[in-house]
């Protein structure tokens, strides 16, 4: 049987990433098929786990999908594995609500599945049972089997803490993480840097594999871990035959896809053919393209460079290529960026020139209503998804009852409204799930189908 933990942690920046991340590049040394995956809507510690296991990371947020589409994704994409890891987000018992309601606890008790509770230890020792004793007793569900003390200073802070963990709580304490003299993650202006824009990425993976190695009891968190119910060597999932060419810019500047994203469109029947926007010149042949978010403005000189491939891009869509575009994807789209200054051509799709700000410009869950005609989705849905952005809308010659979806929940792009759209382009800040909102690969690959049948799609009524 497959085994399975959550690991969860006090609150944001307790060192849950640290290992999660390190555990699962260690076992995965060990020989073990590691299949990670990350509680909530990101994109950043999801790509260091895909990059610790060697294999894809996938996302299960509550409130983006359903009960039952997490327990289908979960035990879907758990067949096959050894150890199955997951990276909560935030406190073990945070939601959105007074009652923790979609909280990493919600999720372990929905998978079944015990906790690996981390905990900053910083200039604290005895109250770290406390903290623990209150976790345990807030929700006796919720069952922690196992406490990792990070940022230990001494031998002697280890064993305090230790034994008050274990003589007051009952919970033993299965590895202790000493202080670092750097952060073991690259960190920036933004948070915790991708991977994909870290050159020392697989210094910092051996690191985490050595850490974890030799500060986590691996065999006795590995007895901890529950069976999941799955068996394992069950057969490759089997796709349909690929008719559809549809490109994604995978490179520095967009990386922000969720692995469940690309396997809905390889389930309809789409090549995914990976282009990246600095070195190509030209687009390859395609019947759609797909831009993730990510972070342009740190690429922003290079994408600006490049002006054939800036050239194909808007010359593709003036054709009529389906082009689905999300938060970095859509600036991608704009006229340009202005970065301390300095002003960078873009694509030029739509008329739309970017700035960026020192402050979250929108951040959290969203919902907006399908309100106009437009390249992918039906009028009358409503659709679940998340922004995250730091830029802003320097000049738009557009106008907000242009854009095709009304915002209920979100900041969107304008006005409450959200969604730019140009023959068969759709740009919008909002990022979705394709588990949560399965009209989307739908849409989009119907899109791509008439296009290279018909040369250019009637946009739906």
């Amino acid at each position: 049987m497959i085994k399975g933990i959550v690991v969860a942690g006090l609150a944001g920046g307790s060192g849950k990433s640290v290992v999660s991340v390190g555990l699962t590049a260690a076992l995965t040394r060990q020989g073990k098929v590691v299949v990670p995956f990350k509680k909530g809507p990101d994109y950043i510690d999801a790509g260091w786990m895909k990059l610790a296991a060697g294999g894809n990371c996938y996302n299960l947020d509550p409130y983006l999908m359903s009960a039952e589409s997490i327990k289908t994704s979960f035990f879907t994409h758990s067949e096959g594995a050894d150890v199955v890891v997951v990276e909560g987000n935030r406190g073990l018992y945070d939601g959105v609500d007074i009652d923790g309601g979609y909280s990493t606890a919600e999720l372990s008790l929905l998978l079944n599945l015990p906790v690996l509770l981390v905990v900053n230890c910083t200039k604290t020792t005895r109250t770290v049972a406390a903290m623990v004793l209150g976790c345990l007793k807030l929700d006796e569900r919720i069952d922690i089997r196992g406490v990792i003390l990070n940022q230990i200073g001494t031998k002697r802070h280890q064993s305090i803490i230790t034994q008050a963990v274990e003589k007051y709580t009952g919970i033993p304490v299965l590895g202790a993480i000493p202080r670092m003299k750097r952060d073991i993650f690259p960190m920036r202006h933004l948070g915790v840097t991708p991977h994909q824009e870290y050159d020392g990425s697989d210094e910092a993976m051996q690191l985490l594999a050595e850490t974890a190695t030799e500060h986590l009891d691996l065999e006795r968190i590995q007895e901890i871990m529950a069976p999941i119910g799955v068996r394992k060597g069950v057969a490759a999932k089997k796709y349909s035959e690929k008719t559809l060419r549809i490109g994604l810019l995978m490179d520095a500047a967009f990386q922000f896809y969720y692995s469940e994203n690309l396997e809905a469109l390889e389930e309809a029947g789409a090549e995914l053919i990976s282009i990246n926007a600095m070195k190509e010149e030209t687009l390859p042949d395609l019947d759609g393209l797909y831009i993730g978010g990510g972070f342009p403005e740190t690429s922003a000189k290079a994408l600006a460079a490049n002006s054939s491939f800036r050239k194909s891009v808007k010359d593709a869509a003036e054709k009529g290529l389906p082009i689905y575009a999300e938060c970095g994807g859509l600036i991608y789209l704009g006229e340009s960026i202005e970065l301390d200054g300095e002003v960078y051509p873009l694509t030029g799709v739509f008329p739309i020139r970017f700035g960026m700000s020192s402050k979250p410009q929108a951040h959290g869950y969203s919902i907006f209503e399908v309100d106009k005609q437009n390249p992918f989705y039906e009028r009358g849905a409503e659709i679940k998804g998340h922004e995250f952005r730091y830029s802003t809308i320097l000049e738009w010659s557009g106008k907000s009852e242009d854009l095709v979806f009304k915002m209920s929940r979100g900041v969107g792009f304008s006005d409450g409204r959200e969604g730019v759209t140009r023959k068969n382009v759709l740009a919008l800040y909002t990022h979705i799930h394709a588990m949560g909102t399965p009209e989307w690969a739908d849409g989009f690959v119907t899109c791509c189908r008439d296009f290279k049948k018909d040369g250019l799609r009637k946009q739906k009524s």
